[in-house]
């Protein structure tokens, strides 16, 4: 179910460094590259498992998400936030640091 812009607000206050770009949240994680490749193997076994993924970029210095609901329309869902806090949790675990987009 596609959410309202008062729920996306409130879903927001519970993933920290995470920002609302149209309809998209988006984080960036400072990590090195390859911590970043491990981290990033790290969230792509928890998509498969859950069934819904991010948009994912790579740098030197920083991995950055982006999320979306593409089965309902691009726009964001309850499961947008929810694989937030997962790549939140995974992020800790690897010793990445979130500083917004």
């Amino acid at each position: 179910m596609v959410l309202t812009d008062e729920e996306i607000t409130a879903h927001l206050a519970g993933v920290p460094g995470w920002v609302r770009n149209g309809d998209e949240i988006t984080c960036r994680f400072g990590i090195r590259y390859h911590g970043g490749v491990a981290m990033i193997v790290h969230v792509a076994d928890i998509e498969r498992l859950i069934g819904h993924h991010a948009d994912i970029d790579l740098r030197w210095d920083h991995v950055r998400f982006g999320i979306t609901t593409h089965d309902a329309g691009h726009r964001l869902t309850a499961a947008d936030f929810d694989l937030a806090a997962r790549i939140d949790q995974i992020a800790a675990a690897h010793g990445a640091e979130p500083f917004g987009d």
